[in-house]
Order: structure tokens, then sequence, then C-alpha cells
């Protein structure tokens, strides 16, 4: 497989439990903990609007640290899509510990009684969940076994997109906690179908993206063309692509190429945000809504070995720098 790198640069109760591993010895000690932590639920409108008052949510995440012990690790916060948490961000969990690097998994759906792929979770906009997100940042922060400085964020498809909107300054300084900030940005086949105001206005710390071109769901063009103007106006931004590979491709659990009929997409949508904090069909000129003509139905899905492991390494180095520490090579699961 040829590769092709563009240099554009509802829980309340609290479960804490260690297991002790024996198989590998890199792994003897996993500390595993469920953490519930206050959120709200905003619309995008909201959200674009810098509005904080909406409907409090707990929400929970699962913390796995690479060890036990008091010193302090890097942590890295796995944001899932829409399809809620899979097989995937296990397996990258699993990668990171292995790597001595720490993970956070918010779960965004459960504690609003929200069922993954629902109408109710279309609702719930990457701009909503990017406020779960800094909230989970700000409980992080405080944690005792986790480093501050050292906190990074990497998300899928709409938690792609998610991982790209807490870059941005805007979004930053109006619900980022003012005396911390992710340390890397990483977006795995994420939702770039909206352009928002000052998209490109963004932080100095480095924002990677990676992408299938054969991916149907979410598109790698308008992806695309965000890292480009990005890239011109001096972030540190990088775009890796993968020719034929789909969306998911990390996901092992797509062997074969398999459809997704009911799958809906915004792969034909160009979205821009508009006055009064809506969002509008940059065709049409009209409020965009989830009933508008340019969403389509059905995407294709499966999992690309080789597009995964340079993924998996490229991650590994990019973190590697962001947090000024070599991650540990034995132990390391796939």
């Amino acid at each position: 497989m040829r590769l092709r790198r563009h240099p554009l640069q509802a829980v309340t109760v609290s479960l804490t439990f260690v297991l002790a591993l024996t198989a590998a010895p890199a792994r003897a000690q996993l500390r595993m903990e469920v953490i519930p932590f206050d959120s709200v639920t905003l619309t995008t409108r909201q959200v674009l609007l810098g509005e904080t008052n909406g409907k409090p949510v707990t929400l929970a995440g699962e913390l796995r640290l690479p060890r036990g012990g008091t010193d302090r690790v890097p942590v890295v916060v796995l944001v899932h899509g829409i399809a809620g948490l899979m097989t995937n961000h296990d397996d990258w969990a699993r990668a990171l510990n292995g790597w001595g690097i720490g993970v956070f998994i918010p779960d965004h759906l459960s504690g609003r009684g929200i069922a993954r792929m629902s109408p109710d979770d279309f609702q719930l906009s990457a701009p909503a969940r990017m406020v779960d997100v800094y909230r989970a940042l700000s409980l992080l922060s405080k944690y005792p076994r986790i480093d501050p400085d050292r906190i990074a964020v990497m998300g899928f498809s709409t938690g792609g997109a998610v991982a790209l909107l807490t870059s941005q300054e805007r979004f930053r300084t109006g619900y980022g906690p003012s005396n911390i900030q992710f340390a890397a940005h990483i977006a795995l086949y994420a939702a770039c179908a909206t352009r928002y105001r000052d998209d490109i206005k963004v932080t100095a710390r480095p924002i990677r993206l990676f992408h299938g071109t054969g991916d149907d769901w979410t598109s790698a063009e308008q992806c695309r063309a965000l890292v480009a103007d990005m890239k011109k106006a001096g972030a540190d931004v990088a775009w890796t692509e993968y020719p034929g590979a789909t969306h998911a491709y990390d996901n092992p659990e797509s062997k074969e190429r398999t459809k997704i009929p009911q799958a809906m997409t915004l792969r034909k949508c160009s979205l821009l945000e508009g006055d009064g904090g809506q969002v509008v069909n940059a065709r049409t000129g009209q409020l965009f809504t989830l009933t508008d003509p340019c969403i389509e139905r059905g995407v294709w899905v499966q999992h690309d070995e080789a597009a995964t492991a340079f993924t998996r390494e490229e991650v590994k180095a990019v973190l590697a720098s962001a947090f000024a520490v070599e991650p540990a090579k034995a132990g390391s699961p796939r």
C-alpha cells in the first residue's frame, strides 16, 4: 500500500480498581478508574455565541493509567464519534498505555440517555461535545497522577472534529480552563463539513490529521481544504492521507468491506457559520437542518491494517515530541 503524506503541517458512582497483569511485564500494573464529571448540554448556536448556560449533566469517563505508583504521567483524551465507544478506542488505549501514556475516554451519550446513532445523537453536535472535553481537561489537570502540562486530545470522526475545535483559540478562551491547554490535537477521519468563523486562528501546539481518500462518510477533501488554510495562517499542522482507506480504517471489527445503509453523511454538504451563531448551507444560503437536501445516507467501512500501523507510529512520534518523553518500546500492544 502506498501512503501519501502531505507536509501541510449516566454514571454517578466512581469505581476504582487495580488489575495485576502478568502476561506483559511492561504493563504489570494498570490502574483503571471510572470518574464522573459535570458538564452542560448546549446547542451549536449557543456554543457559537459563547453562551455557557444549558442543561446540567453528569457524564463519566474511564481513566486508564499505564501503571500504579505516585509519579505523574501524560494522558490522551480519546473522543469517540457518532457511533459511540468502539473496539478501536480500546485498541488505542492499550497502545497508549503500552507507551507509558494514560488515557481518559469520556462517554458523551450515556449520561444524557442518548443511544448511539440516534436522532438525539445527531443533535449533540461537535461544538457541544467540545464543551464536555474542556470540562474533562479541567478535571484531569487537577488529578494527582496526571501531569497537567502533558494532556493531549485525540478524536475519531465527529470526535476528530472536536479535537480540531479544541485547537481554535476562540473556543479555548471561551470554554477551556484559563491555566491549561492541550499539548497536541490529533484527528482521525474528522468531520470537516462546517467552516467556523476564525477556524484558522489556532493554538501553537501541534495539530495532526489522518484520513483515507476512500472515506465516503467524512470527506477528506473538506479536511484537506481546512488544513491548507490553517497552514497558510502559520499553524503547526500536518495532513496524512491513505489512498483508498475508508472511514474508521483503524477499526478491526470491519475486516470485510461493510455498508452501513442508515448512516447519515455530510460528504456533499458545504456549511458555514453565519450571523447570530447559525450554521447555513453555503450553496443555498439556507439555515442548515437535519432535513437539508445535501445530506445523504449510506457509507462503507473497512479495516486497513497498513494505514492503522502507519497512523499508530505517527501518533506515537507526535506525542513523544509534544510530551518531550520517549514512549516505552516494550509491551506496546497492537
